[in-house]
């Protein structure tokens, strides 16, 4: 007789059904998942924080922001084959100490270069929590429906931490110092310490891949310096450093992709992208984050530096934006056995626009409504099109790469957010700057007093509030009328980028449908992009 927590028995021939076991596992899994989303999005609450304690320089403050997405994005598979080779729970559970060890050296960090190390650190051990949940999973959920089920969840639980990030910091900002947003990896790590070895299994691949450090140093140095040249030529124009800097990151890139074709068992099998769906369902998930995440970092701010919110009220504002996306992540693999995956993950890029135009209405005066409405709509129908695409991007490989696809859809996942982040970021920096130097600041405003203004808007504010009466507050309403100008053009960018993506989902969805004319039937173990998780 079998316990109540076993896999319940399958008919002959199917796969073994999970069990409670299985699902409480799965929750266990749920908390790493969730706090690698909620560490991307935690500290876009406490910049105006950060910007008074730390005083970093505008390009600093990006770097404490999204250098974390850079090394998770860059280690992410090269710790997949390590814990194929070491084990799967082991390295979760390796990962989830050192996760809360980076944490709380970040929560104590006291300068901005001991903050960036520290964020950087705590890359690297995000980078051993993804893969090891995502492959969990795979062992876990034999049966495909429920597979499907627990991906979905699992990716459902990633975004919701990247969306209640700034829920979460606002409580801890409104009470204790900035440092206590880092603080969450330590009961998360002490909770798969006793739980994990009780209901995770361990799993060793009989023949997993050889680590490639060197592929894994070359995926950082190609973004990083690349990056790095962005968020300069935005701060000061092209230069000598950030031309040479954008040279050396394109041919490490160049070296990077050589790389990857040539070995026989690449780290990032770069033939996957010769098949259109998979490059098309890459793209939705990498930019689609892009595009919400980029949104999202600028947003908070407008709310607490332009409007004047409290932490907390900031993170009360963001509900509306948390609760559409679960929703419409829950409802999509339903909708998408009617219509379709390509079909869903196209209608959501598509009503994503309108939402994000809407934020084009916001200024200095407009309130926060506008802005909560606008992102709500916006998060809707991005989440519904993430909620698929990885399935989408591991159906459009061939069975024997379905782990290289995973792979690389969690690279790009990551990588979205913190380019999101980091492009979004020094479009509306550089907006900022060219309004505030077009514009004129006031007369009386002494020269250091300038270059702090025109540094970052907490800085403007921070400012303002030394000079006396009027002058202080012509610069705010000047520095706040840039600020929203350069939110509103790096809204435009994303908004360009979901119109690209509704375009190719559609083109992708007549092809998909010439090719499946003849036979309709697809095989019973493959998911059809066309027919979705249901057919």
């Amino acid at each position: 007789m079998s316990s109540a927590g076993a896999p319940r028995p399958a008919q002959a021939g199917a796969p073994p059904r999970a069990g409670r076991r299985e699902w409480t596992g799965l929750a266990v899994l749920a908390l790493p998942t969730m706090l690698i989303g909620l560490d991307m999005t935690v500290l876009h609450l406490a910049v105006p924080y950060l910007s008074r304690r730390l005083h970093p320089s505008g390009t600093q403050l990006l770097w404490i922001v999204d250098i974390y997405g850079f090394m998770v994005a860059g280690f992410l598979a090269m710790m997949g084959t390590l814990g194929d080779r070491a084990g799967r729970r082991r390295l979760l559970l390796t990962g989830g100490v050192a996760f809360a060890a980076a944490s709380t050296l970040a929560a104590f960090s006291t300068t901005p270069q001991t903050l960036i190390a520290s964020r950087a650190l705590l890359g690297v051990a995000g980078a051993t929590l993804m893969p090891s949940t995502l492959s969990l999973i795979s062992n876990m959920f034999r049966d495909p429906g429920q597979r499907r089920l627990a991906v979905a969840v699992w990716m459902t639980n990633f975004s919701v931490g990247a969306m209640i990030g700034p829920l979460v910091g606002g409580l801890f900002l409104e009470h204790f110092w900035y440092g206590s947003v880092f603080l969450l990896g330590v009961p998360v790590g002490a909770v798969l310490l006793v739980a994990g070895p009780l209901l995770l299994p361990e799993y060793r691949a009989p023949h997993a891949g050889r680590l490639d450090p060197v592929s894994a140093a070359l995926s950082v140095l190609t973004v990083l310096p690349v990056v790095y040249a962005f968020k300069e030529i935005a701060q000061h124009g092209v230069r000598t450093a950030s031309s040479l800097s954008l040279a050396a990151g394109l041919c490490l890139g160049a070296v990077f992709v050589r790389r990857q074709l040539r070995l026989p068992d690449p780290m990032l099998d770069l033939r996957l992208f010769r098949r259109p769906e998979f490059g098309v369902a890459l793209a939705g998930l990498t930019l689609g984050l892009f595009a919400v995440t980029g949104t999202q970092f600028l947003l908070l701010q407008y709310f607490q530096l332009v409007l004047g919110l409290s932490p907390l009220v900031t993170g009360l504002w963001t509900l509306p934006s948390v609760l559409a996306g679960v929703v419409s992540a829950l409802l999509a693999p339903f909708v998408a056995r009617r219509t379709g995956t390509v079909g869903v993950m196209a209608g959501g890029f598509l009503l994503a626009v309108p939402g994000l135009a809407l934020l084009l209405g916001t200024g200095p005066a407009s309130g926060p409504l506008l802005g909560v409405l606008g992102f709500a709509l916006a998060s809707f129908g991005v989440q519904a099109a993430l909620a698929l695409t990885n399935d989408a991007i591991i159906s459009s490989a061939p069975p024997e790469r379905a782990g290289n696809a995973s792979g690389i859809g969690e690279t790009g996942a990551n990588l979205g957010e913190a380019l999101g982040v980091a492009v979004a970021g020094s479009v509306a920096a550089a907006v900022y700057r060219a309004r505030l130097h077009t514009g004129g600041l006031p007369e009386a405003v002494g020269p250091d007093a300038a270059r702090a203004a025109r540094a970052t808007l907490a800085g403007a504010t921070e400012t303002a509030a030394h000079l006396p009466g009027r002058l202080g507050g012509d610069l705010l309403v000047l520095a706040r009328t840039a600020f929203t100008d350069g939110m509103h053009t790096a809204v435009l960018v994303n908004i360009a980028l979901l119109v690209a993506l509704t375009a190719a989902h559609l083109a992708l969805l007549r092809r998909v449908r010439r090719t499946l004319r003849p036979a309709r039937s697809p095989a019973p173990e493959r998911i059809s992009v066309e027919h979705g998780p249901g057919a």
